[in-house]
This record gives structure tokens, sequence and C-alpha cells, in this order.
């Protein structure tokens, strides 16, 4: 026999009890007898008997036996034996069975040993002696009786557990024994075991006579009895002869025992087992599966016996339920203790897992069938649930009943739960309030199961209406609305449901008209009891109705409104974000109204404009605007001091960190968005001028009588009540966390916080949708959300402490993701990240351990939702689409100082252990933008940067579990823990993984953060890294794995375009100067740009003398391509910026840079790739015909630097300065506008290396200068040096010089220069004149360089020069034309119809007094430039290019009839409708192409040229023909 100890109790129901001396023993049966058989006297005579064995009968005194004390026998062995047998002879004959079985044995008599005397056929010997001597007894009373042997000991048995069981001195039953009960049970066990063990017990005897008991039986008795295998609780309730009384006596014995268990007893333990097995063999009986046909009438009774016990209880429990419910919160203490059989974890090593789920089901179906209301008809029976369904949610619904539906949750998977409902709902009439408070519980308890919610409904909602059916619709809208009823964390709204179902022509009523009636007909069936809330989203999303029928819709919203009249709620009085499937009561106008007024505020705020639900309430629900919103708005703001109960609680945690602030709604100085918001409405006159006059007069009144007034009493008791609410709900998740894995309890105290924030909070909050965050500047005024927000988060991160101090993170189950996700409300989202900026970017480095962990595991868990979560607007002009959460909590972590890093890495390492810890396995298998990857990455970086034992291989892999506990202790080794992560195998396995790699761009772009003169590493320290990295680390890395495959080129291509990516990124955006990359005020981090130089000279060296492509301008071209035309103002500032830091990156690297190498024989410079970036990109930003002097210095360096190496220095700057002359004149313009700088420069570097002078071409250059200088001293006339366009150049910045320094020059000298020369300068002076107008700060003013047109254009005349084809130039051939064109900018080119104008303006009006008016109109090509450059003009407008130019009206009055843009378009109009009757025939030839491009851009020339053209006869072109010019 097993050595089986009772729980609670000191004896031992296994252990051999004490026995009695045989003496004893003897001589109380002699005394039972009354005397000794003659066989047994002659044994002990009378003077050598003791006096302590006298034998005495009833009712007679003590006879002793002898006169005095017996002398000491000798011992004989012969006689001792002899004494032996006589007394096993005596008790055979006089024995009373049942009080032996009752005996209660004393200490073994340790020399005598009867077994084998008693009992000497059977076949195994037992140590006993007391029971191998019942057992002899037994036989010889069974042989004197005739009955075996077996029934005769089963009889005894169950007599003697009756005379046990009995109870004395207690008022009622009870159903657990005493200490003395157990002890006599115990010896009484023990025999029976005997007694199994030898074939002398009958157990199907024993149960038939334990029945028949008529002294109560104790249920721990009969448990004592199964434990021992005497008999097991099957057996014996299987021979009961009447069921239904069996059920009785198991409910009421079993009701007793709950109560016992409820009382303080040191039996609780033995009470919990005894309920445990019973309930164990209940189940395993009544639901397993019935595989055993051949079982017999009494086999099939358990079965039935046990299924309506366990009913019978659960009925009972949840009418104490219910009961309870009306006076407590709690049911009472017996219901209590049987709801706690229902968990997993009781019956998971007894019963099998299907017969569990039988179970669980069977109960959750009686659950949802107990005590159906049957009123007579579907919608009777549910008018109840669609009016009282509010009042079932998860916070509602009584504790004992939700912790029973969790334990049920715990076994059935969602699928079959929803099985379970949907098999219930078909096959029976259920309870409504527990159907829906299941519900309740199920959306809150598994976050998981929405979408299988959704599905649900989807098919309960097409099976209604294939079959008609309403009784499946009822289901499909109540579950919908309460599972809405939790709030929008945890399922969407109703109204976006009733939309997404009835708002389409997908819907399920558009199928035709009787889907429709039918769906008409439930709405109004359920209209007489509908909350007013579901009215108001049928009333305003109706369902979509084609127009034949809109009749039934008008029907429906009539008797709707009919109802809410009757429930005094007006739909005009609903507010305009009014949450319309909120579980709260109908708020009050007055109260909305305020709650619309701060949503309008926010809308406003975001979009700066006036949100369309204000403009529609103003003209459809004018009755509410004006009654309830606008004097909400207007209300006058007066100065008064609140001290914000929250800011006081929170300033006791470290994490919330914000002082007190005294609050003000004074009128602001500086309009803010209410004050702006106000103003938009007046200006578009949604406010009454009256109402608006009072709320100013109402202001001015409030400011002059503002005094000092102390916080009413009301206002801080409601703020500290919310707020106070909230911080219970918060404290009661905080103690749960002791038993994080105890999922179901922990999600219902997260229920409970998003119950109490909707409270405190405003429900419809979410109902507001934008698709950005906009984070605002935190002001003195903190909003209830930001209070909130203080609180959850210290509560969050004081949960994961605790959490993580009890269970390892993989432990804990979800409860953290769902605390995020009731962060991620869009009421507390806009507040969550602007702490979380405040708290990260700003106090970071002061965080203490425990609230670093706890953001770190916040960013994990939003970077996770980062894909459902709207973006993050920063008010960066780079963001316009704004940043998603991950890359938003990315930008929160700046790697640029010394402290900045260290916390990054701090916060890293929390961040990534955390992940790794929680779910090791699907860390890498979770999709990666589901993880802020920027954390990864920046950890690398990093640790990296600080630690150069990390930039070792490791020798071996840390293996284990990685340590997240000590994070979270103030005395944290974080270097130790940073280093520890680094080397963990699971650390290295992630970054295997392409994405999580810290590649040689992201290094860059992170090493160009870095602010030099904060940075942790010295100078030294910081070049030593830079070396490691670039020449150790990445350039041998193969391109696969982020490095560079070994070439140098990749790598300094890489490095230049990191460079260009950073200062275009938000971090560079003040990093642009005049002279410098500049990052924030301050030099770029030169060790990089040093770098950059190394390599490239490196490269430059390695590839001397091979023809090729310079890297830099293919990097640039692929750039500019990629950026696209520019056709808007926004893409052409791009595009210049984009191109400064191109021109920024050219002029770091050495000059010779630009020259690819001497090519060819004899040698020859090639620059092509310069040349070819100058005239594509560099030409288009420059301003007046010149590149800036830094990049055409660079040039000049260069170009001397290159040729000096080869044979014949001054031919290879000739022949390349040839070359530009065709190719790129802008660079020799360049050359003579910074000629004074040039000079002493390039002087000074040709001389270092060489004798010679300067080479002809640069002395050309020089000629030309000095010879336009002269020209305007009136020297004697020289002869040009070199083309003449190059010494016109010369001359016009002569000229331009002069206009700085000595204003207005006389040109009169320009009747002697050749027709070409003057020709060129008006072409140069009209590029000044357009350069004045697009940068009209410059020194020069415009009317000035139009006077110098002017003069110029009138010598152009007196010597008939034709000027006209200087507005007609192209670029085919290689004429002067391609020369000019390629001199100016693109924009100085498209603007060139402004100069015309401009310029025929001054000649047509005869401002100059010695031109003919109409000599002009009568030039043969006049109309056809005239009217092509019309055109040309009214594109420009209507591209928006001269919007941006100064009118010449405003700067000078002798040209005050010169209009804007418009006005030139205008007069420009009117002149070529005025001059084409004056234009001679000839100027009529070649028109057919302008008129068939101008007819749609001015309809009226067009005409009047055709008019003319058809007027005139065939003209022959041949003789109207002219040279062409150019």
């Amino acid at each position: 026999m097993s050595d089986s100890r009772v729980p609670g109790d000191g004896s031992c129901l296994g252990r051999r009890p004490l026995r009695r001396s045989w003496c004893e023993l003897l001589g109380r049966w002699a005394r039972a007898s009354g005397s000794f058989p003659l066989s047994t006297r002659q044994f002990f005579p009378g003077p050598e008997t003791p006096s302590h064995a006298s034998v005495r009968t009833p009712g007679t005194a003590p006879r002793p036996w002898g006169n005095g004390r017996v002398k000491r026998q000798k011992f004989n062995p012969e006689r001792e034996q002899k004494l032996k047998e006589a007394a096993l002879h005596l008790l055979r004959s006089h024995q009373n069975l049942d009080d032996l079985l009752l005996e209660v044995e004393g200490p073994q008599c340790k020399k005598l040993c009867l077994s084998k005397y008693i009992d000497c056929d059977s076949s195994e010997a037992y140590s006993s002696p007391s029971t191998s001597f019942i057992g002899s007894a037994l036989q010889a009373q069974a042989s004197r009786l005739g009955v075996p042997v077996g029934i005769l000991s089963a009889r005894m048995a169950a007599s003697s557990i009756g005379e046990i069981c009995e109870t004395t001195g207690l008022s009622s039953p009870t159903m657990l024994l005493n200490s003395e009960q157990r002890k006599k049970l115990s010896s009484l066990i023990e025999t029976a075991q005997y007694l199994l063990a030898n074939s002398m017990f009958c157990r199907l005897s024993f149960c038939q006579e334990l029945w028949k008991v008529q002294k109560p039986l104790a249920l721990e008795a009969v448990w004592h009895l199964h434990i021992q295998n005497i008999v097991s609780l099957q057996e014996l309730l299987e021979r009961h002869s009447d069921m239904q009384a069996l059920v009785v006596w198991l409910c009421r014995n079993l009701g007793l025992l709950c109560e016992q268990m409820e009382a303080p007893s040191p039996s609780a333990d033995v009470a919990r087992a005894v309920l445990a097995d019973f309930v164990q063999m209940f189940v395993l009986r009544g639901f397993q599966e019935n595989l055993d046909l051949k079982r017999n009438a009494e086999q099939e009774k358990l079965p039935q016996v046990a299924a309506a016990v366990l009913q019978s209880l659960l009925n009972a429990s949840l009418e104490a339920l219910a009961t309870g419910e009306q006076e407590v919160s709690a049911a009472p203490g017996p219901a209590q203790c049987w709801l706690t059989v229902f968990s997993g974890h009781m019956y998971c090593s007894v019963i099998a897992t299907e017969t569990l789920k039988r179970y669980f089901s069977h109960t959750l179906m009686q659950i949802l069938t107990y005590n159906p209301v049957l009123k007579g008809g579907y919608l009777a029976e549910v008018s109840d649930a669609v009016q009282m369904q509010r009042e079932w949610t998860f916070v509602r619904t009584s504790p004992l009943l939700t912790s029973l539906y969790r334990r049920l949750f715990s076994v059935l998977s969602p699928e079959e739960l929803l099985g379970c409902m949907q098999e219930v709902l078909d096959m029976h009439e259920v309870n409504w309030r527990h159907v829906l408070s299941c519900m309740s519980t199920l959306v809150v308890c598994l976050p998981d199961v929405q979408q299988l919610v959704r599905d649900w409904v989807a098919r309960l909602v097409a099976q209604a209406f294939e079959s008609f059916d309403p009784e499946s619709l009822v289901p499909a809208f109540l579950i919908i609305r309460q599972a809405a009823l939790e709030g929008p964390t945890m399922f969407p709204p109703y109204a976006d449901w009733f939309k997404a179902t009835f708002g389409s022509a997908r819907g399920p009523h558009s199928r035709s008209k009787k889907a429709l009636v039918f769906l008409f007909t439930f709405l109004s069936d359920l209209v007489p009891f509908e909350p007013p809330q579901y009215l108001k989203v049928h009333v305003l999303h109706p369902p979509l109705v084609p127009e034949r029928l809109r009749p039934l819709l008008t029907d429906y919203i009539a008797l709707a409104r009919t109802r809410m009249a009757d429930l005094k709620v007006s739909i005009e009085d609903m507010g305009l974000y009014e949450d319309l499937s909120s579980a709260g009561s109908a708020t009050e106008p007055h109260s909305q109204a305020l709650q619309d007024v701060e949503k309008a505020l926010e809308v406003f705020t975001h979009t700066g404009r006036i949100p369309v639900a204000v403009m529609e309430a103003s003209i459809f629900r004018r009755a509410y605007y004006l009654s309830h919103f606008l004097p909400a708005l207007l209300t006058p703001r007066v100065v008064s001091i609140l001290l914000c109960e929250c800011v006081a609680i929170c300033e006791e945690s470290a994490l919330f960190g914000t002082p007190s602030f005294f609050f003000s709604s004074q009128l602001p100085k500086i309009p803010d968005p209410r004050e702006a918001f106000i103003e938009s409405l007046k200006r578009a006159d949604k406010i009454p001028l009256l109402l608006y006059s009072d709320y100013r007069q109402a202001c001015s009144t409030a400011e002059e009588k503002k005094q000092e007034t102390p916080v009413e009493e009301d206002e801080r008791s409601c703020a500290s009540g919310a707020l106070g609410a909230l911080e219970a709900a918060l404290g009661g998740l905080r103690a749960a966390m002791v038993d994080p894995v105890r999922h179901d309890v922990v999600s219902a105290h997260i229920a409970t916080i998003s119950e109490t924030l909707r409270t405190a909070l405003d429900p419809s909050e979410d109902s507001i949708k934008v698709p950005k965050i906009q984070l605002h500047v935190p002001t003195s005024e903190l909003g209830k959300p930001e209070q909130a927000v203080g609180l959850l988060l210290t509560c969050f991160c004081q949960s994961l402490v605790a959490a993580s101090s009890f269970v390892p993170l993989q432990r804990q189950g979800p409860w953290a993701a769902l605390f995020v996700k009731l962060l991620c409300g869009r009421a507390l989202l806009p507040a969550v990240l602007t702490r979380l900026c405040q708290l990260l970017l700003h106090q970071g480095p002061g965080l203490n351990a425990s609230h670093l962990v706890g953001l770190a595991a916040l960013a994990v868990h939003l970077s996770e939702l980062g894909p459902v979560l709207p973006h993050v607007d920063m008010g960066l002009p780079s963001s316009a689409q704004g940043f998603s959460v991950a890359a938003f909590l990315d930008g929160l972590l700046p790697c640029r100082t010394g402290k900045s890093l260290l916390f990054c890495m701090r916060f890293c390492t929390a961040a990534i252990s955390y992940a790794l810890c929680k779910s090791p396995s699907g860390f890498c298998a979770a999709p990666h933008d589901r993880f802020c990857l920027g954390l990864v990455k920046k950890f690398q970086f990093v640790v990296l940067r600080l630690f150069s034992e990390a930039r070792e291989p490791p020798c071996l892999d840390v293996t284990g579990d990685l340590l997240w506990r000590p994070l979270c202790l103030p005395s944290t080794d974080w270097t130790r823990a940073a280093l520890r992560l680094w080397r963990h195998r699971t650390f290295r396995e992630l970054l295997k993984e392409k994405e999580f790699q810290l590649t040689y761009r992201d290094w860059l772009q992170l090493e160009l953060g870095i602010q030099p003169e904060v940075d942790i590493l010295s100078d030294i320290e910081r070049r030593d890294f830079y070396q490691w990295a670039i020449h150790q680390c990445y350039l041998p890395e193969p391109a696969s794995t982020g490095g560079c495959d070994g070439d140098l080129e990749v790598a300094c291509s890489i490095l230049t375009e990191a460079v260009i990516d950073f200062f275009q990124s938000s971090q560079g955006y003040d990093h642009l100067d005049n002279s410098d990359l500049v990052l924030g005020g301050r030099t770029v981090n030169q060790d990089i740009l040093s770098r950059l130089q190394e390599m490239v000279a490196e490269l430059e060296l390695g590839r001397s003398g091979a023809a090729r492509g310079h890297f830099l301008f293919q990097i640039f071209c692929r750039r500019l391509q990629a950026l696209g035309n520019m056709s808007t103002v926004a893409a052409h500032l791009q595009r210049q910026r984009e191109l400064l830091l191109h021109k920024r990156i050219l002029l770091g690297l050495p000059p010779n840079m630009l020259f690819a190498s001497l090519q060819g024989q004899p040698a020859a410079v090639d620059c092509d790739e310069f040349l070819h970036f100058v005239n594509s990109e560099l030409r288009n930003f420059s301003h007046g015909g010149a590149l800036t002097h830094d990049i055409t210095a660079h040039f000049f360096r260069g170009l001397l630097s290159t040729c000096l190496r080869g044979q014949d220095p001054p031919l290879l700057v000739n022949l390349t300065l040839a070359t530009c002359q065709t190719e790129c004149p802008i660079i020799l313009t360049s050359a003579l506008l910074w000629w004074p700088c040039l000079e002493p420069v390039l002087t000074c570097q040709w001389k270092r290396h060489s004798q010679s002078p300067l080479p002809q071409a640069l002395q050309q250059l020089a000629e030309a200068r000095d010879l336009a200088r002269s020209f305007l001293s009136l020297d004697t006339t020289l002869s040009i040096p070199g083309p003449t366009w190059v010494f016109a150049a010369s001359l016009h910045f002569a000229i331009q010089q002069a206009l700085r320094e000595q204003g207005r020059r006389e040109l009169k000298r320009l009747d002697f220069e050749q027709e070409e020369v003057v020709l060129f300068l008006f072409f140069f002076s009209m590029m000044g004149l357009l350069s004045t107008y697009l940068a009209p700060s410059e020194a020069i003013d415009p009317l000035k360089t139009l006077d110098v047109c002017a003069e110029i254009l009138e010598c152009l005349e007196r010597r008939k020069v034709p000027w006209l084809a200087l507005f007609q130039l192209t670029e085919t051939g290689a004429g002067l034309g391609r020369v000019l064109l390629r001199v100016a900018s693109d924009q100085h080119i498209r603007l060139l119809p402004l100069a015309f104008f401009s310029i025929v303006y001054v000649f047509t009006f005869s401002l100059l007094p010695h031109l003919d008016p109409n000599a002009l109109v009568r030039e043969a090509t006049f109309l056809h430039v005239a009217v092509d450059m019309y055109l040309k003009l009214i594109r420009l407008f209507v591209a928006g290019e001269t919007s941006t130019l100064p009118t010449l009206a405003t700067q000078s009055q002798q040209y005050q009839n010169q209009d804007d843009p418009l006005g030139l378009i205008t007069k420009a109009r009117l002149f070529l409708l005025h001059s084409i009757p004056q234009c001679p025939e000839r100027c009529f030839l070649n028109m057919t192409e302008l008129l068939a491009t101008g007819k749609d851009l001015d309809p009226e020339v067009s005409a009047a040229l055709q008019k003319r053209q058809q007027a005139l006869p065939n003209l022959d072109p041949h003789l109207y023909g002219e040279p062409q010019l150019f």
C-alpha cells in the first residue's frame, strides 16, 4: 500500500497505525465475552495472574485474580505456543466483528508476531498482525453464518463507514471529516486493502451496502475510498438504484462542499481535491466519446447522471449570479467556488483535449441558453436586448461571469467559439444577455477575433437576405453593435459597418426590390426599441436606395424622426462630430457643441481651412449652428487660473517631467487657432455681425474686469474625478502584473481602462479620421489627452518592469500589445507621439532605466502597428506626405553628440532585447515593415563607433537566453548589455538578414550627422575609425552585404551621393551657405570630405592616362534626370538646390578633377563632361551670361594645372579655350566678368611652372577686357582681338560695372564700332535687362538697363542693322546663334518676349526722339517676329513664369504706361491689332504655321491676321525673301 498522505491533516492513511499490546487486546475481548473458555483458563492460574488483567462482567465490580503479587514465571517456549493457540481459539469463539473493525490499535508488540498463525493458507504473508487476525476472524464468522466472506466483510465495512461519517455535535451535515474520523477511516481502509489483496472483500456488495447505510455519507470518505483503490467513484455511483435520487444527493452534497470550501479551514486543500476528482470523473464519464458498445444498463446510466449533475450545479451558479447582480457585484460564495472548476489545467493530465472541448462547448451552450426570455415572436424576444445591450458590455458584466467566459475561451479556439454560438442561435432559444456579454468578452480578451466576427456577421446578413428571414438579421445587428460598444480600440464603430454594408450598390439590399423592402421592414420593426444613437446612424448614413424606391427610405426616416422626437432627441441638435455608435448616454446640446468646437479647431489647425462639417452645418443645420455651435465658439475669453490636477500627479513621476502651469484663456496678442478660426468664419460671412460684435464687446468687458479668482471646486473635482477613475483603473492593471500570465485578467483590466478613458475623454474623438497626425508644440494649457497620456505612459513603464520581475517576456502574453493599441486611438495618439518627442528628443539622457525600457518596448509595439497608423506631419517641407510612425521614432534618436550617442545605445539595446526576448523565433520571420529597422541599424552604428572591441569579429557567439530583467534595474551596466547583445547568436543571425544590415550608405548617412565639436571621439580616434570603416569594413565587403566589392570608385560614388542626400534631407535644411557646406551654422564634418578627397586622389593616380568618363558627372547626371523637368517653381527650386550641392562637391575636390586626361597626338585636354555639365545645368542657373566666380576660378586653375603637365602647355590652353568658344561660350564670358580677380591667380600659378607669358587665349581675354574699359574712357579705337561676340560681352560687363559705379553712361562711340559688335552688345544688354527683372535686388537699376538697350537700339536703327533676327535664334548649324543661345540661360531665352515688347514699347511710343515710330512696322520680318513673341508671351503667362517679375510702372514715372505682365499682354495685343493693317504685304509670308498655333491662344488676333492675309493677292515668297543674318 502506497504512502498516501491527506493534505491539511496530520494523519496518514497509508501508514500502519500504532498497535496496542496483544495482552490488552486479549483482555478486552475477554471482558466483552464475560468469561474465558476452559481451554484457556488452565494457562492463567489465580495466584500467577497479574492484577491488571482482571476480568469483569458488565454491572459487576472488578474481582482480583489473587491475594498478592506473584512471582515472575520463567520463560517456557512450549508453554508460550500453547498460550497463543488458546488466545486464538478464544477470539474466534467470542468475537463482535462490528467492534473489531472499529478498533483503533495501539503500539505494535514487537515480540509477538501472529501472522504465521493467522490465515496460514493465504497466498501472501501480510505484515500486520491485526489485519491477519481480522481476516481469520471474518473467515470463521462467515463459515459459521454460511455466507461468503467477501459479502460479510463488505457489509461490515459499509456499516463502519456509516458510523465514522456520523456527525456528532453539529447542527448541519458536513462533507469533510475531522482528524479523529480520518484516523478511524485510515485504519478501516488499511484493513479493507488487506481483505482485497486476499480476495476476502466484494466491491459490488460493498457499493450496494454503502448506499443502504441510513447515515449520511461524507464526500471526503467516499473520495478516500476512491483514491485508496477500495472502490472507484464511477463504480460506486453506477451501483445506485435510483438515478434521480443520486443526482439530488450529489448536487446537495457538492453544494455543501462548495460552501465549506469558502469558509476558512485547514482542510481547504482536501476539499478542493475532492471537488476536482468528482468533476474530473463527471466530465470523463459524461462527455467522453462512446466507443464501448457493450456497456450494460448501469454503465449507460452514469453519463446521464454526470451531465445532469454538472448542468444542475451550473444552473444554480448562474441563478446565484443573476440574483447577486441585483444586490452586489459578486455572486455568493458557493457559486463562485463552483465556477472555479472551469479551469483547463485541472483536466489536462487526466482528460483528453477533445473530451474537454466537448464539455466546455456544452457548458457554453448551457450558459447561452440559460433562462431564455420567451414572449412570443422573435421581435419580442430581442426587444430588451436592443434596448439594454449597452448595459451588457464587458466592464458592466459580472466579473465572475466574464471570468467563466475567459476560462472557456482558454480551451476553445475562436473558430470553435463562434461555431458554438452559431449553433446555439440556429437551434435554441437564447439568453441574449449572456450571448451579448459573451461576445463582448470575446472581443476584449481575444483581439485576433475581430475579423472572424466581421466575417460571421457578413454570413448572417447574406443568409438573412437569401431567405428573407429576420431571425438571421437580428443576431447580426445585435452582435455587431455589441462588439462596437467595446470601443474603436477593440472593434470598428457600428456606423462604419452600417455604411460599408448598406451604403453602396454592392450591399445585399441592392439585389432586388424585395430585398430593399425586407431591410426597411426590419429597420422599421426595430424603431420602437432602438436607442437614439442607432437611429441617428440610419438617418445620417441611410442605405443606398434607387431613385424609384426613395419612398421606402423617406417613410423610414420619417418614422425614425418621430421616434427620436418621442425620446426628446433632436437630430438638428446633434453634434457635428458626435460619435453615433457611442455607448454613452445622449450628450446635452451645449456640451456637444463645446466638443464640436474643439474638433473643428483641430481640423482647422490641420488643414488651415474651415471644416466641411461646419460649412454644411451653417447651411443645412442652421438652427444648431446658430443656437449652439456659434455661442460655444464665441464664449468670452477671460483670465482664469487653473492648476491642473494631473500635472501635480504626474510631476511625482520623473517620466512626465512637466512643470505646473497657470492656464489663461485670455485673448492672445498673436491670434491663436481659435481666434484665426473665428476670423475665417467672419470673412466667409458665417457669423452674424450682431453676434460677432457682442462677442468682441464681451471680451473687452471681461478684460477690463479681470481679476484673480480661485479655481471653482466643481471644475477641480470634475477633473480630479475623471483622472482619478483612470488612475484607479491603471492601479488595478499594475496590481495584476504580479501574474501577467493570466491573460484574461489582464485583458479585463485593459478593457476597464479603455472604458474609463472613453468616459474621461470624449468618445467622439475617434470619429475624426485624419490622414496625418500633426504634432504641435506643447503649450502651457494641457488638455485631457495630454493629462491622460502622462498617467498611461507611467503605468505602462511600471507595469512592464513589474511583470518582468515575475515572468519572462515570452510568457507575458499580449497585454503590452493591447495596451499600446489602446494608446493608438485617434484621440490619444497625437499626444502620445508629442510626449515621446519631448521625452526622447529633449530628455532622453536623463531617463532612468525603468522609463527607458518601457519607452523602448512602446516603440517596438508602435512600429509593429505602423502600417495601420496615420503618418506623422512634422512640419518639414521635405515631408509633404508625412513620416511613418517607424520613421518618426527613428528620427527621435539623433546621433549627433556624445550624449545622444550614449542614449541611442541604451535605447536601442533595450528595444532590440525586448523584441528578441519577447519573440525570438518570430522576430526575424515578421514583416520588416513591422519593426523599426532604424533601431537595429543605429545600434550597429553606435556599437561599432563607441567600442573598438566590437570591430573585431567575435571569437565565440554568446548563447543562451538574452537577459531582459537586468535592464530594468537602476544599476544596469549598459555597455556590458550592449556588447552581450552584439555578440549574441540570435542577434548575429538577425544581422544576416539583408534588411537589417548596416550598409556603407547607411553608415555614411549616420556619420554625416555627427557634430565633431561635441563628438565623444577625439579627432585622432575619429580619423582612425573612418580609416577602419572605409578601408577595412566596407570597401572589401561584397555589394550584396552593403559593401563596395573592393571598387574604390564605387566607394567614392556612394560617399558623394550620401553627402548630397544628407543635405537634401530634413536634417540638412539649414546646411547650405554661400561659401561652404554648413550644418546648422557650423561647418560639416570635414573629416568625411577629407576622406573623399583622399580616395578621389588615389583613384586618379591609379587611372592616369586612361580615357574614361568621370564618375562625379555620371552621378550628377543621374540625379538630375531623376528630378525631371522644372514645370513648377518648387521643382525649379529643388533642382537649383541639388545643383548647388553638386557645385559644392566639385569645389571641395582638386580642380584638375574637372579634366579627365590628356588625349590624342598631339595631346589635348579632355573636359567634355564638365562642358556638357555647364551647358545643360550650370548655364541655367547663371545670371547675366556668366557663371559664378568660384566655379569659374576652379575651372581655370584646373585647366592650367592639367595643361602644365603636358609637353606644350600654352598650346593646350589655347586649344581648350578655342573649344570653349564654340562648345561652351559661357566659360569665356564668365572669365571676362571675373577677370580682375582671375588674372593675378592664374598669372601666379603659371609663373610657378613656366617662365613664358600667359597663353595667347588668356591674353586675348585680358585685351578684350582692357579694350572695353578703354572704349568707355573715350580712348582711341583699338583693334578687336578674337571673336566680336567676346568683345561685345566684355563691353557689356564694362557697361554694367559703370552703371553700378557711375550711373548712366553715354554710348556715342557705338556708331564707330563694327555692326556685329553693336548687335551682340544689344543681345547681351537684353539678357542684362531680363536679369534685373529676375533679380531686382542687384545694384543695377532695371530702368538704367532699359535706357542702355534703348540707346543701343537707336544706334542699330541709325545704321540700318537688322536686329529682329536676335529673337529668332536657333541652335541649328554652327552659326553665331548657337553661341549666343549657349551664353544665356533657358529662362532668359524663354523671357525674350518680355524684353521684345519692352523695347517695342520704347520704340513705338517715340520715347527715343531720333526714331520713326512707324519704321519698325514696315520691316519685312516684324510681323512674324511680333506675332511669335506675342504667342510666347501668352504661354509664359499661362505657365505662371511672368507672375514673379516686377513691373516697370512701379519703378519710374518715365514708363508710367508700362503695366504688369497681364497689362503688358493687353498692350501687346492692342499693338498687334493696330499694326496688322499697317504692315506691308510681304510681312504676311510664312504666317500659316503661326496662325495654326495661335488660334486657340488668341482667336481675335488670329482672325485679324487671316482676314488681312485673305485680302491680299497671292504672294511670291522668292520675291520678298531676305538673306539670313545668323
